[in-house]
């Protein structure tokens, strides 16, 4: 088994090849399955600290935007929406017989 990081990823997130040695390491090892229950919290923990040696990232810029206030739509719009929304759904699941 190898430990891999995800350099590759600035969010951290596990890569696909990641997520299945993940995968197939549980499905092998899993104690309910026949593991050994040693091993497996081992190999977990070896699979964890892979994972951990990833920073966060620093800067995030979505969070330093400022607050925008939507004001709402006015009634008369916001009851043309619904009809609109509700003749699309009406037409969509209509039964063809």
């Amino acid at each position: 088994m190898t430990v891999t990081t995800a350099d590759d990823d600035p969010a951290g997130r596990p890569t696909p090849e990641q997520r299945a040695e993940y995968r197939a390491f549980v499905r092998d090892h899993h104690p309910d399955r026949g593991g050994d229950p040693e091993f497996f919290v081992a190999g977990l923990a070896r699979l964890r600290a892979g994972r951990a040696a990833v920073p966060p990232p620093v800067d995030d810029s979505r969070y330093d935007r400022p607050v925008e206030i939507v004001t709402p739509l006015p009634l008369p719009t916001r009851v043309a929406v619904a009809l609109i929304r509700t003749l699309r759904w009406h037409r969509s699941n209509r039964r063809v017989e």
